[in-house]
């Protein structure tokens, strides 16, 4: 009867005790927890239903003053989330907030138009615009990358050893000078089953390509590493010209390379240019900071290099198929002609602005 009066003693005793400080910690946590969701609770449930509606395709029935209420109520749900894993409230509390306020995140400041819409308004206008505002670093790329093929040219006119510094061995395999003309000739005709001028094209696309991006990725330095790029890259071009030339095949070499050239030597035309662009915006930026100035031209350099890699994986297309598909020189100036006048006149008479 000890041990009972004992133990019924105790548990009485514990009623009037008082309570620990980890009980005390947990009760003032949860009432300070309940008092955060009372004050702010009509807030994040009002933001709730407009983010149902809205992520239902219901948003006509959402109302003006809740659209207009949508950005501060996600700027009150995202600043109690801020307080509350601050604070050390509910976890449970804390796990509603973040996924409300990234709900709510995506409608504010997520993107508006699907990535079709997105390709439709960047064909559509957006890429033109863009090239067209380049202005006159387009110019100055060009005038550099004619000065770089009329450089090729006379290096090796005056001396043929600088063939093989202008020209990678990987590219130059038999064209090389002293080459007969039956030699070149067989480079550029009647090679539709060989592999030889698949190496050599993959090797110049490879090289375009990379000087395309290297044009414009050493824009910041000023532009100067980018008109270097451009004028050793066109010199390669110079000292192959003057290589069939020599035999009088330049105009087979032309039609050969414009199938696909016109597509890539203008793409690598417009990355030289938004480079220079970047890189004129920095030395020159005006009424703005360098910061600004260079975010600027970035912007519009990196929706005009979107726009150079497609050229560039149209040009592969272009070289895969055309090359063993038209195997005469009128046929591939055709090709290769249609081509520049498509680029010309979608960049600079195809006014369309993009929505």
């Amino acid at each position: 009867m000890n041990a009972v009066t004992t133990g019924i003693a105790q548990k009485i005793g514990n009623w009037f005790a008082r309570p620990t400080e980890a009980a005390v910690a947990a009760e003032h946590a949860a009432l300070r927890s309940d008092r955060f969701r009372l004050e702010r609770e009509a807030d994040w449930k009002r933001l709730e239903a407009v983010l149902k509606r809205m992520e239902a395709g219901r948003t006509r029935g959402v109302s003006d003053e809740d659209l207009l209420a949508l950005p501060a109520l996600y700027r009150t749900a995202a600043s109690s989330l801020s307080i509350a894993r601050e604070t050390s409230l509910d976890a449970a509390l804390v796990a509603y907030l973040e996924a409300l306020t990234q709900r709510a995140w995506f409608l504010v400041y997520g993107p508006r138009a699907s990535l079709w819409s997105w390709f439709r308004g960047f064909i559509g206008g957006g890429w033109s615009a863009s090239v067209r505002g380049l202005g006159i670093d387009l110019l100055i790329a060009l005038a550099l990358m004619v000065a770089g093929t009329a450089v090729g040219w006379l290096l090796v006119a005056s001396n043929p050893e600088w063939y093989y510094s202008l020209v990678p061995g990987g590219m130059a395999d038999v064209r090389v000078p002293g080459a007969s003309r039956e030699v070149l000739h067989g480079t550029l005709f009647g090679n539709q089953d060989q592999s030889g001028m698949g190496v050599f094209a993959a090797g110049l696309f490879s090289n375009n390509a990379q000087v395309s991006i290297m044009c414009f990725a050493l824009g910041f330095a000023f532009g100067l590493p980018t008109m270097l790029l451009l004028v050793h890259n066109t010199a390669l071009l110079g000292a192959m010209l003057w290589l069939y030339h020599g035999q009088r095949l330049l105009l087979d070499f032309v039609g050969w390379l414009a199938i696909h050239g016109t597509t890539e030597l203008f793409a690598i035309l417009l990355a030289g240019a938004a480079g220079i662009h970047i890189g004129r915006a920095m030395a020159f930026p005006g009424n703005m900071s360098v910061m600004d100035a260079a975010a600027a031209a970035g912007r519009r350099a990196a929706q005009v290099m979107t726009g150079v890699v497609l050229m560039l994986i149209l040009a592969a297309l272009l070289e895969g198929f055309g090359r063993q598909l038209i195997d005469s020189t009128p046929s591939r100036l055709t090709v290769g002609g249609f081509m520049l006048v498509l680029w010309s006149g979608y960049f600079f008479a195809f006014r369309r602005e993009a929505r």
